[in-house]
């Protein structure tokens, strides 16, 4: 059903503007999975302005290697949307979010960046921290620590730097090679013997090809605790054979952009684990897929394209407030060489802790940014 609402009488929660500017963000080395290559964050910053005066702030972050989007593109989609948003009260904000994809259901990122800023200036507005807002289950939050594929040496530097800064789980990319990949697990493993290990084929294996690494791993004494989309991402059936098999926690990532991919792999038992991203859903969908998930018993994974810490403080104040996932995975700030936001939480090793007295997520730009 469209969006039929009428423009609401003004409250002071009607928004009056909505803006899009490019984000670039600088990375500290290339990001390789096993799809493409990024070199730079291309993102896209929100904002959206309440009759009140309050401003919120969001973050379209697309990944053209994974989703297909790109900032201009995201751009794009967002100045496109601004009929649909201005004038309407911000309170009303599931309809808003129901019509933004009515009409633009192929351009989540940029749906998600401006649900993003909908719901910061909404809590701004009320004094109301947005992880209380989504239910205030915790306001603690600690993540894993990615690394790309890059060689094994490069490997063990980046294994031992993020140990020794903190990390208890670090996630490897894999889905080049069998051989290669299990070279780079070897470093890792060797490197940082008291990390958790998930592994993260971003749809580069076969089924077999993802059992083969997995048994050429337990030869060696090695057992990731997840392996995350090993095979593209509408194999579903190639998924099932994987999970049935693996003898781990198999998560579906790119699989699942709705919650009715998260029910069709209840249905299928093609994974154990869902991997949300606001990025591939926008908030609202990211919420009914976790409803299914938990409906279906099947675990709950927080995931990231190449966010800022905007981004990443948004997806960490919807984990604490929903709770119950049990993999986190929103270290893509640290990958950025010169982030230009602050606030939104404080971090202490990979912990990232929310401030209830601060209402909406709690970012803003940086003074040498504004």
């Amino acid at each position: 059903m469209g969006y039929r609402m009428a423009r609401a009488s003004r409250t002071p929660t009607s928004i009056v503007r909505l803006d899009a500017d490019p984000l670039d963000i600088p990375l500290y080395e290339p990001f390789v999975i096993a799809t493409g290559q990024v070199n730079d964050a291309r993102n896209v910053l929100v904002r959206i302005t309440l009759v009140d005066g309050t401003v919120g702030l969001g973050e379209s972050a697309p990944f053209p290697p994974s989703g297909g989007e790109t900032q201009e593109t995201a751009l794009a989609a967002v100045r496109g949307m601004a009929s649909l948003v201005e004038g309407h009260d911000a309170a009303s904000w599931r309809p808003l979010s129901e019509s933004l994809l009515a009409n633009f259901e192929h351009q989540a990122t940029a749906r998600a960046g401006i649900e993003a800023a909908l719901l910061d200036a909404l809590t701004r507005s009320w004094g109301v921290p947005l992880f209380q807002f989504f239910g205030g289950v915790a306001s603690h939050v600690e993540t894993d620590v990615s690394i790309p594929i890059v060689s094994p040496a490069r490997v063990a530097e980046l294994s031992r730097m993020h140990a020794e800064s903190g990390a208890a789980t670090l996630k490897l990319k894999v889905g080049a090679d069998v051989a290669d990949d299990t070279d780079r697990v070897l470093a890792l493993v060797e490197a940082a013997p008291d990390c958790d290990l998930i592994l993260d084929g971003n749809q580069g294996y076969t089924p077999s090809e993802a059992l083969e690494l997995l048994r050429t791993l337990a030869d060696e004494n090695i057992v990731p605790i997840l392996f995350e989309q090993p095979v593209h991402r509408h194999d579903l059936e190639g998924m099932r054979f994987v999970t049935e098999r693996a003898g781990i926690p198999v998560a579906a990532d790119e699989s699942v952009q709705t919650a009715a991919d998260a029910l069709r792999i209840a249905r299928m038992g093609a994974a154990n684990v869902v991997n949300i991203k606001l990025m591939k859903a926008g908030i609202v969908e990211a919420l009914d897929i976790a409803a299914v998930c938990r409906a279906a018993h099947i675990d709950l994974m927080i995931g990231a394209m190449i966010e800022s810490r905007l981004g990443i403080a948004t997806s960490a104040h919807f984990v604490a407030g929903l709770g119950g996932f049990h993999y986190i995975d929103l270290d893509t700030a640290m990958l950025l060489s010169d982030d230009p936001f602050a606030g939104g939480y404080s971090q202490t090793g990979m912990t990232f802790a929310l401030d209830a007295s601060v209402p909406g997520h709690g970012v803003s730009m940086r003074d040498d940014n504004a």
